[in-house]
């Protein structure tokens, strides 16, 4: 059952240039058309609203206590919600964003258990084997584009929280993560930035590519995770992205950022990032779709000559209305000081991978959403050199968790897609 007021109005959910809503990702970015729009749709007069969410309430346990002091155990919840408002304006589009999370009080600021995770920091100190929470404020935006033709339009982004034009499609909103609670642990090499406070974003675009650039405040956000983190920073760092979907399954992507002084920590560091993204949604049998992508990420930090790399590829397979597994392999080259190693030189690089694989049962569906049963287990990998610090060269995780998730809006009447080829069809 929809929500009151639902419209099925295939027009109206149609942006400009006929490109269909199912392309809008986090911040300006882009999805395959065919990726499934996971939301509640209703409508107030000439505005259109969609109401997204997810959060899965956890238990995660990193790592074996009696044969390492890494990793660790706890409860809680990873989640989000988005509201968002969309009205014609003139001959373009305007939409109002605002997106948060309760993980501040839900995980803590000291985040969650996740072994070989690097990045920020908690009490003066880096976070190493946690994923930090995500801000309370984890989007504040406008966006506006405008029609120059039948095949070219201008876009607009101005967010005091938001996502500037850099990396893929940040990871708690791409399909082919949809049933994994946790961060790649390439995220810092990746997809990051997908909360700055402070963005501006232009771009230029027509049915099949789009090139983009932002100006946005480059650090990243402190342990005060209910707070605005303006003091002190201005718009002083940079991106460009271009995006092209050549189909309705695709969307390829590659994007350059300079950060200034990302970390609070080292202040007189400035980071340089390149990102390049495949990613894939498709259909299969009849119920179910299958999304995949393959992301390579790579950090050059100020006063070094060379390049870190970290590469992901995953994938989440839909089985029907009630059935999906998903995997993630990942490859990191991190320091020894990203990983908190004390005996070695700060800038010494290890190797990292990690496998994982979940299963997703849904249990229940209720007006708007359905409640699933997962469990994701994981296998790290660790060179010898410090298999000591982590008690193996393969340490494991575990959790098992309740997700919370909108229903599916029908493909043909939100995207204009046909269900079953992924081709246009004819609005009616």
């Amino acid at each position: 059952m929809g929500m009151p007021g639902m419209s099925d109005s295939t027009t109206r959910m149609v942006g400009v240039l006929s490109i269909p809503m199912s392309r809008d990702a986090s911040g300006t970015s882009w999805l395959p058309d065919a990726s499934p729009m996971m939301a509640n749709h209703f409508s107030a007069g000439s505005w259109d609203f969609m109401f997204h969410y997810r959060a899965f309430v956890y238990y995660d346990r990193q790592n074996d206590a009696e044969r390492s002091q890494r990793g660790d155990d706890q409860i809680g919840s990873v989640n989000w919600a988005m509201l968002m408002a969309a009205h014609q304006l003139g001959t373009g589009r305007l939409q109002l964003r605002g997106m948060m999370s309760a993980e501040p009080w839900t995980v803590g600021a000291a985040g969650y258990p996740l072994l070989l995770q690097s990045g920020e920091s908690y009490h003066g100190q880096p976070l190493h084997d946690r994923q930090h929470p995500h801000d309370l404020f984890m989007e504040l935006a406008a966006i506006y584009t405008h029609s120059l033709g039948k095949n070219l339009a201008l876009q607009a982004y101005v967010a005091p929280v938001g996502e500037p034009a850099s990396g893929p499609v940040a990871f708690p909103h791409r399909p082919s993560a949809a049933g994994d609670p946790f961060a790649p642990l390439g995220h810092h090499w990746q997809d990051a930035t997908h909360i700055s406070y402070g963005v501006i974003t232009a771009g230029i675009f027509s049915r099949s590519w789009k090139l983009e650039t932002s100006i946005f405040n480059g650090r990243e956000p402190d342990q005060d995770r209910t707070n605005f983190d303006y003091k002190g920073r201005s718009l002083d760092s940079y991106s460009a992205r271009f995006t092209v979907n050549p189909s309705a399954p695709w969307s390829v992507s590659t994007s350059y950022g300079y950060f200034k002084s990302p970390e609070a920590l080292d202040p007189a560091v400035s980071e340089q990032r390149i990102t390049a993204s495949v990613l894939n949604t498709r259909p299969v049998w009849k119920n179910g779709e299958w999304a995949s992508a393959i992301i390579y990420g790579g950090n050059k930090l100020e006063h070094t000559d060379s390049w870190s790399s970290s590469l992901l590829a995953e994938s989440n397979l839909t089985f029907d209305r009630w059935n999906s597994v998903f995997t993630r392999v990942e490859y990191v080259e991190k320091s020894a000081d990203d990983l908190d190693i004390l005996d070695r030189p700060a800038d010494s690089r290890f190797k990292i991978g990690s496998a994982a694989i979940g299963y997703v049962r849904e249990l229940i569906r209720y007006p708007g959403g359905s409640l699933g049963l997962g469990a994701r287990f994981a296998v790290d990998f660790v060179p010898a050199a410090i298999a000591p610090d982590y008690g193996s060269r393969t340490p494991t995780g575990l959790a098992v968790y309740l997700r919370f998730r909108p229903r599916r809006l029908r493909q043909s009447a939100m995207t204009g897609m046909s269900t079953d080829t992924g081709r246009s069809v004819q609005s009616r």
